[in-house]
């Protein structure tokens, strides 16, 4: 916590949980804290319990972008080196000479709160799921040519149900090259194809039964 010249005031460790939240609202009470006039508070994190429930009432909770207390590190020292006291004084000092720069976090309904969690957890799940696309198509490629091979055509042919559930079936290319056409359009079945179902077990099969490079067995 600092002043408006910039002066130190008190500084705690504070864990994110009710306790922590107490020992906060006691310091803040401390140096002036009101109902009526909160003192405004900045925080790297736009989410989690300490951010949930400093934006109850009338406080101003500001999120400043990890990449902008960075800058504003410079400053303050030339080392760079990073630290937690360090970057609580960053941000308490943003907002003590910039805050018209930076727009607190909304006053939102419960409602609003619950759509823009869903909506990043929606956005962080599909960039999951492509590094996970991206580190199984390199496995694969070292691994098991003929199932990037199998999958190639499909559109997102490794984020696909097919895809999964072959890979169950036959997790190695020995294993690929036993199964028949009834195994095949049963994995298909099961990740909930419907049409064309006999074409494409017999383009699989063929595409597991073609010659491939592979690795020793044991590897």
């Amino acid at each position: 916590m600092v002043d408006d010249a910039g002066q130190l005031l008190a500084k705690r460790h504070i864990a994110d949980d009710a306790a922590g939240y107490k020992i906060l609202l006691e310091l803040l009470a401390e140096y002036g804290d009101t109902e009526e006039d909160p003192i405004p508070v900045a925080i790297e994190a736009a989410r989690g319990l300490l951010v949930a429930v400093l934006r109850t009432g009338k406080r101003k909770v500001f999120a400043i972008n990890p990449m902008a207390a960075a800058r504003y590190r410079d400053r303050h020292s030339v080392s760079r080196k990073k630290s937690d006291p360090g970057d609580a004084l960053v941000l308490a000092n943003i907002l003590r000479t910039d805050m018209h720069a930076h727009r607190p976090l909304p006053d939102d309904s419960g409602l609003g709160r619950a759509i823009t969690i869903l909506a990043r957890a929606q956005q962080d799940s599909l960039w999951n799921r492509q590094q996970l696309a991206k580190q199984l198509r390199s496995l694969l490629r070292e691994y098991y040519p003929a199932a990037l091979a199998a999958f190639a055509t499909w559109t997102n042919g490794l984020c696909r149900p097919e895809t999964r559930e072959l890979l169950k079936t036959a997790p190695t290319p020995a294993r690929a090259v036993r199964l028949t056409r009834t195994q095949i359009q049963a994995a298909l079945k099961r990740a909930g194809r419907q049409r064309g179902i006999e074409a494409e077990a017999d383009r699989l099969r063929e595409v597991f039964r073609a010659e491939w490079a592979h690795q020793p067995p044991l590897v």
